[in-house]
């Protein structure tokens, strides 16, 4: 009879053994969610699973993937997911304020969690101020106390796995050399056109409206100068958010100056007369306002090379004297730019 009671105890506990699942399982939450409702998990072309968001904002569904890292899409907003079969994971993050909000419980939370947090971690250190107005001293402290304070958030995730210290130690780098070279670059020109010194000039600029247009012809007012291209897409991306602010400060002290270096790109002879004609063309189907000018000798023009522009778009602001107020002004699409001008009482 014992051996009876042994054979069966031992049945039960492998019929109650439960098989490894093939699959992983996500849920969560997403509120105030994109109208298509629709939340996507891919890996390349490797996989792709869209899964049904409800009313509410909740979802779940099950996967069959490969242990990897996968992208989530929802909207125009991304993040990341590390999955294998057999997680139970969950997420929860309000689509209006998707990166700071993202936060990861279940299987693999940790390196989820750390993924997130490593990537917004830079903006604790490289702020606003120190794009806007640091000195390289500020920019090698920022990168030293950047460099501890991604050390320090590694350390806290001990679920962390040597793949992903090592990913997230090269991110670190490379997310270190890229602003390292950027913010160098913005602050090399604070310094080489620093606010209150006088303007580089310009002179007969081609002007859309007929005749031509020198930059001494322009003082008395401030001016809003947007050096642009007709083939340059984030150039273009601009013109909405240029229209706004020109339409917020109609009948102000200021002018808003639209300088094109096109010569010839994007046009089939690449010649000059194609580049003016697409540029006036441009301007009449784009209804574009302002004073249209076009440089006289695209890049090669003393005014952009005094400027030290070597890519656009790039917006200048100068006082009613001719001094720069800022040599790298604020995108149209940027809300400091609006800010910038209430505060010279424009």
């Amino acid at each position: 009879m014992k051996k009876l009671l042994l054979l069966f105890c031992a049945i039960c506990v492998l019929s109650c053994k439960e098989e490894p699942k093939d699959y992983a399982t996500v849920s969560g939450k997403i509120l105030n969610p994109h109208e298509d409702k629709t939340l996507t998990i891919f890996k390349g072309k490797e996989y792709t699973k869209e899964i049904k968001i409800n009313d509410d904002g909740t979802f779940s569904d099950t996967l069959k993937v490969a242990e990897g890292d996968y992208t989530l899409k929802h909207g125009a907003e991304y993040g990341n997911i590390f999955l294998k079969n057999g997680f139970v994971s969950s997420f929860e993050t309000d689509y209006e304020d998707f990166d700071s909000k993202l936060t990861y419980s279940g299987d693999g939370a940790d390196i989820n969690n750390f993924g997130i947090k490593s990537y917004l971690i830079s903006n604790d250190y490289f702020t606003d101020e120190l794009f806007d107005s640091g000195t390289k001293e500020d920019l090698d402290k920022a990168v030293v106390a950047y460099e501890k304070g991604y050390q320090d958030l590694m350390d806290s995730y001990q679920g962390l796995d040597s793949l992903h210290k090592a990913n997230g130690q090269k991110n670190m780098e490379s997310t270190v050399k890229s602003l390292k070279r950027y913010l160098s670059g913005k602050i090399a020109l604070r310094e080489a056109l620093p606010k209150g010194t006088a303007s580089p000039t310009f002179t007969n600029y081609e002007n859309y409206a007929g005749g031509t247009t020198s930059l001494d012809d322009l003082k008395g007012k401030y001016l809003y100068l947007d050096i642009w291209a007709t083939w340059c897409g984030p150039c273009k991306r601009e013109i909405p958010s240029l229209k706004k602010v020109e339409k917020e400060f109609h009948g102000k002290n200021i002018e808003f100056v639209s300088i094109s270096v096109d010569n010839g790109r994007g046009y089939k002879d690449k010649s000059m007369e194609a580049a003016k004609e697409g540029w006036k063309k441009m301007i009449a189907d784009k209804e574009l306002g302002g004073i249209q000018l076009l440089a006289d000798k695209a890049w090669e023009s003393d005014f952009i090379k005094n400027y030290k522009i070597d890519g656009i778009p790039r917006f200048i602001l100068i006082d009613p004297e001719g001094n720069i107020v800022s040599a790298d002004a604020p995108r149209p699409s940027n809300p400091k730019l609006v800010e910038m001008l209430k505060e010279l009482n424009i």
